[in-house]
């Protein structure tokens, strides 16, 4: 899609183009269900017992993604890849999960996970008005946001003694950018013990290179138990497997929590992202993802993989939101949703000053760009340029506080613990990341740059030789030097050191433009508030706000595409895995553990993973997939490439979901884990019966 749209962007007039109906997605409220637009769409007329049973059999996995009950017994199913850090969590002396995967043979072997809870939506209230009217009676932008902080906690303080709202974990959602605000009462359940859990070779099957790919063969599931008192929780909101195979045209519906979309960002938002924002960001993380690759070849650490894992990803999301924002015909498009919104705004006869929205929005983005390389390159952080010059950055900020709050400075002394590095080699790969990200930035004649490059008798290091040289000659880890240095913090601006130095120079220069970056954050917030109420009052809930990690419902059908000059299956099969396999000679990242090299040829015909139209993005990691009658059909745990411009534009034409199908799920827990007790609680089928499973749509 984005490939052909490319080449349409030759010929096409930008003025003809117009946005599509569902540009702004399908992210729908249960605050708001769409019944009338389902019954339109689907013939289908959900009651409100419907959307409440589907709202209380879904659940918020931690804070990360989210999952749903799928059985009387509290069984609870999310995606492998946000078990993963659970999985090491529970890991026992001498055993490898990710190796090996896991699976409770008995109640007693179910293992819980510190510290892990799952939330379950219980109360939805409308706070906008309070809201509201508390920011506009505050005066400046500052005073709003400060406002709308200080009666979102006045709010949950009041309905915390409300009767059904009593010991509800509260929270308060934004949606529309601040046009309309909720209030959230979830029941947190905390004894969450792991049940089930592939080998990471199954539940990543492919690795970096098949994420945002289809066709798909990963097993990217999880199963874990809410314990309640003690005993499995006994509960009646839950959805049914349903093990019968999708059919095209199919409508599905995803119930989860997406993490973040930026859909009313208007075109100057949009261009400073694509100019500036994320081509800097992809350069960080690839950086960084390259430097923890090395590191991890000889380290082998579970959680520098779980980060290397997690960098891929976001690299792998943001290439995809780039070459979405450099696709003249999407940009075209979010032009002509402006202008639409713009032209309906001024007919609805709104106030002047919201109508000069935009062009304020465009404005503050001007000046954000005159800030942004040094607010960005010069910002410290140990992941961005290491834990020494964040060290020496530090050192910079006590050595002023000593000046201005002596008796602060004090008490701050005890925090000045010296870095003792782990691993001098990533260190180094670090800074070395930082200076070149520097020095392509900022450029060479930067004062910054020039201080961190200059070598001997007027010659220029390279960024590496720079690295190498700035820590071979600091003493930050010396804890003498520091230890000293802190008894004299006057000291510390003169002391030679070159971290010290570097620092020195972009610590001022970071700061001023951070505090007017932020200061300008807090305008542009106030400004996403004002578009986005005006986004309500002049289209109300026809057009559902963008993501916030809050409980949505998105609708979609099972459909194939077009993709690389053939058509993709809306279903793959186990056959599928195994030919990849072979493909490439059961080598990483498709190899495959020694239990799954000789599978029983009943295995290979189950269907393994399904596509949909779904509007989903991160967030949505571990949501249920669920049809008409309210049963678990999928397990979404991904989308195509074509669906990577979602943060700021939904495309259904090419954008799909991904999920696990349920066949799939049961099938690898009967033929190769051998999860007969599981298998019977997900189906009711009698354990060991190679038949699938056969609860029929109805």
């Amino acid at each position: 899609m984005l490939a052909q749209s490319t080449q349409l962007s030759l010929t096409f007039n930008p003025d003809t183009v117009k946005a599509g109906p569902f540009d702004m997605g399908k992210m729908w409220t249960f605050d708001n269900p769409p019944k009338a637009y389902f019954q339109k769409t689907y013939q289908f007329t959900p009651d409100d017992k419907w959307f409440d049973e589907a709202r209380l059999a879904s659940l918020r996995f931690a804070d990360y993604c989210s999952a749903s009950f799928v059985s009387a017994n509290g069984l609870v199913m999310t995606n492998h890849h946000c078990a993963r850090e659970s999985g090491t969590a529970v890991a026992r002396k001498g055993e490898d999960l990710y190796a090996n995967g896991f699976f409770a043979r008995t109640l007693a072997d179910e293992r819980k996970v510190d510290g892990l809870f799952v939330d379950q939506l219980i109360k939805l209230e409308d706070i906008t008005k309070r809201v509201q009217d508390a920011m506009n009676r505050a005066g400046s932008e500052a005073n709003q946001l400060e406002a709308r902080e200080s009666e979102f906690s006045a709010i949950k303080q009041d309905y915390s003694a409300k009767t059904g709202w009593q010991g509800l974990e509260l929270q308060t959602i934004t949606f529309y950018n601040g046009g309309r605000y909720a209030l959230y009462g979830f029941k947190r359940y905390t004894d969450v013990r792991l049940v089930f859990m592939p080998e990471l070779q199954l539940g990543f099957f492919g690795g970096d290179y098949d994420n945002f790919t289809y066709p798909r063969y990963a097993l990217d599931c999880s199963f874990f138990r809410v314990y309640d008192n003690g005993k499995p929780l006994q509960t009646t909101h839950y959805f049914k497997f349903n093990t019968s195979e999708v059919r095209s045209g199919e409508p599905v519906f995803v119930i989860g929590n997406p993490g973040k979309t930026e859909r009313l960002k208007t075109v100057a938002e949009l261009e400073f992202d694509r100019d500036l924002q994320i081509p800097t960001t992809i350069q960080l993380l690839r950086n960084r993802a390259d430097a923890l690759r090395a590191y991890n070849a000889t380290a082998k650490n579970d959680s520098v993989l779980n980060e290397i894992l997690s960098l891929e990803n976001s690299l792998k999301a943001y290439d995809g939101q780039l070459a979405g924002l450099r696709d003249p015909y999407l940009m075209a498009r979010k032009a002509a949703f402006e202008r639409q919104f713009r032209a309906s705004a001024a007919t609805s006869k709104l106030p002047a000053e919201q109508l000069r929205t935009w062009d304020e929005l465009a404005a503050n983005i001007g000046q954000l760009r005159n800030l942004f390389r040094d607010a960005s390159y010069l910002a410290p952080g140990e992941r961005t340029v290491g834990e020494l010059l964040t060290f020496a950055n530090v050192l910079m900020q006590y050595s002023e506080l000593a000046v201005s709050r002596p008796q602060d400075a004090e008490r701050a002394r005890s925090l000045l613990i010296t870095p003792n590095l782990a691993n001098s080699t990533l260190e180094e790969s670090f800074l070395a990341a930082h200076l070149a990200e520097a020095q392509a930035g900022l450029g060479s004649n930067d004062p910054y740059v020039k201080a961190a490059l200059s070598g001997p008798n007027g010659t220029t290091r390279t960024p590496q030789e720079a690295a190498a040289f700035l820590i071979k000659n600091t003493k930050l880890t010396d804890p003498a030097f520091v230890s000293d240095l802190a008894t004299r913090p006057g000291s510390i601006s003169s002391s030679g050191d070159p971290l010290l130095t570097l620092a020195l120079i972009g610590l001022p220069r970071y700061r001023a433009a951070a505090q007017q970056a932020q200061q300008l954050s807090q305008r542009q917030e106030v400004l996403h508030g004002q578009l986005g109420r005006m986004l309500y009052q002049v289209y109300g809930t026809a057009v559902p706000p963008d993501a916030t990690f809050s409980l949505r419902i998105n609708d979609g059908i099972v459909k194939s595409y077009d993709y690389n000059g053939t058509k993709a299956p809306i279903f793959t099969t186990f056959a599928g895995l195994y030919d990849r396999n072979y493909s490439f000679n059961d080598k990483a990242p498709w190899n495959l553990p020694a239990r799954w090299k000789n599978p029983p040829l009943a295995l290979l015909k189950q269907p393994m993973c399904f596509i949909s139209t779904n509007d989903i993005i991160g967030g949505n990691s571990g949501s249920p997939i669920i049809n008409q009658n309210r049963e678990a059909v999928g397990l979404i745990f991904d989308g195509n490439i074509e669906s990577l411009p979602g943060e700021f534009i939904f495309v259904p034409e090419a954008n799909r979901s991904i999920s696990v199908h349920t066949a799939g799920i049961i099938a690898a827990m009967r033929y190769i884990y051998k999860a007969d007790r599981l298998v019977t609680e997900l189906t009711g089928a009698v354990s060991g019966n190679p038949a699938r499973a056969t609860s029929r749509r109805k």
